[in-house]
């Protein structure tokens, strides 16, 4: 490793090509397998409640393990971890597919999120290290790409697998990119040089996160589906969870070598790029969770054509990686993430005022710039929160990194969903109560429609009706709320700093 922190390697190409597969591979995972779940639940017959724990042990085992990613691969070497990681992924993707009972998908989901947790913070700490900082841009662009485009593709491909072929495919899938990314890191990573096997594991302060980050995450994944608080497993969960956060962060505090290093919150972009990621997290992945379901629920698209118009959001997206990666350094990155943030504010205006007699071009358009507008904020966040950070802490940084970001996206789809539900019946309860044969402006489009409110039928159309109408209303608003969250990150561009790139930055254990 030179002066720089920058590992010698050869064939940075090959080697990147295979970090990002592992890479691809996880986020795309994430959420291939939403679209599925009505076919699992007829194969293992099982009700609504059960299937959700299909999502809910990947999601909640992902991120109890991502915070032992730095620990992990500074006690056992970053290489090892990653091959391991790769393998546990891919064998417990093959035996998903070849599960027979609901008990056993859920047990190999369970593998699925514990070994996948550690392939995005290490790909990204790998893309850091074998590239020098003033292409820190390009490989980050690359790496963002890889983090991004796979929840967003996620939903189509599941769709058209499982449409066009079996649901078993959605993990079928994984076996040929895990057996590529697996050789490639096998030939092309070199072993790191900064292991610390005398390192010791602080205990309690993993176990504290894990029980606050395993019981939030449960919380958010179940909260919809049990009513939120009126549910005692709910309450529970919420008080757990408050509980042991407030633990770990007194630990922390006071316990010499604390379970996630201090020394990362000196670095102020870094502390400021986590907070930003975190909402990140949230304006993206909430989008993300009410554009298919609207398309499909509500305005009647099937799945391929909802995975078609969704698709020019990735493409947007993907051109504006590749376009800041060559900005980066050349342009102020507060620049190009303040042009983000408008252009993705902007976008989300757009959609705020979408029509159910509309046709697809709005959906195209906002898409479109809403991933470019995306891509201009990630990647020069991605690089400014590590630019300064002491390669030592890169992986741990990492890994807390995007720990905020699956938080963010958790927090941010459980919000507007139950905002989404709350706001349904409202309105509904709103337009009924003007819908009577008594009322003029009404009566007009019910003889229109043909509908008799004295039949039985004429009131369930009519209600059916309303109820689109009320959740059309519903998504409009959400949209206007996550315009308003997006809207209110441009003050902390402010806080960023100018930072200087550390040099002469030995990879030893920071003590």
């Amino acid at each position: 490793m030179d002066q720089a922190g920058v590992a010698p390697v050869e064939n940075r190409i090959l080697l990147t090509i295979s970090v990002m597969l592992a890479t691809v591979m996880q986020s795309i995972d994430a959420t291939i397998a939403n679209v599925a779940l009505p076919h699992m639940q007829g194969t293992f017959s099982a009700n609504q409640d059960q299937m959700v724990w299909v999502l809910t042990s990947y999601i909640v085992a992902a991120a109890i393990t991502i915070p032992l990613t730095g620990w992990l691969a500074t006690r056992f070497d970053r290489k090892v971890v990653f091959l391991v990681s790769i393998v546990g992924f891919t064998v417990s993707s093959a035996f998903c597919g070849m599960s027979v009972t609901l008990l056993q998908i859920i047990i190999f989901r369970l593998i699925q999120g514990i070994s996948g947790a550690a392939l995005v913070p290490l790909s990204q700490a790998i893309l850091f290290d074998i590239n020098p900082p003033e292409n820190h841009g390009k490989a980050m662009s690359f790496w963002g790409v890889g983090v991004t485009l796979g929840p967003i593709l996620g939903p189509a491909l599941g769709g058209w697998l499982t449409e066009d072929y079996n649901w078993r495919w959605v993990f079928y899938i994984n076996l040929p990119i895990g057996i590529l990314a697996f050789l490639g890191l096998l030939i092309f990573l070199p072993p790191a040089k900064n292991r610390r096997e005398n390192s010791r594991f602080d205990f309690f302060g993993f176990i504290a996160l894990s029980i606050a980050v395993g019981s939030l995450q449960l919380m958010l994944d179940r909260g919809g589906l049990k009513d939120w608080f009126s549910s005692t497993e709910i309450i529970v969960e919420g008080i757990v969870a408050s509980v042991s956060f407030y633990v770990f962060i007194i630990h922390t505090l006071t316990h010499k070598r604390p379970f996630i290093n201090t020394a990362l919150f000196k670095d102020v972009n870094f502390v400021i790029g986590t907070v930003f990621v975190f909402i990140v997290g949230i304006v993206l992945f909430a989008t993300l969770a009410l554009v298919p379901p609207l398309l499909q629920d509500v305005m009647g698209y099937p799945v391929i054509t909802t995975g078609l118009v969704t698709a020019p959001r990735g493409m947007g997206l993907m051109l504006a990686m590749i376009l800041v990666g060559r900005l980066v350094g050349r342009v102020d990155a507060k620049i190009l993430m303040g042009t983000g943030l408008v252009l993705t504010s902007l976008s989300l205006a757009g959609m705020s005022h979408f029509s159910m007699v509309m046709d697809t071009w709005p959906v195209i358009e906002t898409g479109a710039l809403q991933g470019f507008g995306i891509g201009l904020v990630y990647v020069p966040l991605a690089t400014v929160a590590f630019t300064a950070l002491p390669v030592q802490l890169r992986t741990e940084g990492t890994a807390f990194f995007n720990l905020l970001r699956n938080l963010g996206s958790s927090i941010g789809i459980s919000a507007v969903q139950a905002l989404l539900t709350r706001n349904m019946q409202i309105v509904h309860a709103g337009l009924a109560a003007r819908v009577t044969p008594y009322n003029p402006g009404a009566n007009p489009g019910l003889q229109a429609a043909h509908i008799d409110l004295t039949s039985l039928r004429g009131l369930v159309l009519l209600n059916g009706e309303i109820t689109r109408q009320a959740a059309m209303i519903a998504y409009l608003d959400d949209f206007k709320l996550i315009m308003v969250v997006t809207m209110m990150m441009a003050p902390l561009l402010l806080l960023f700093r100018r930072a200087r790139r550390i040099e002469n930055t030995h990879p030893v254990a920071a003590e």
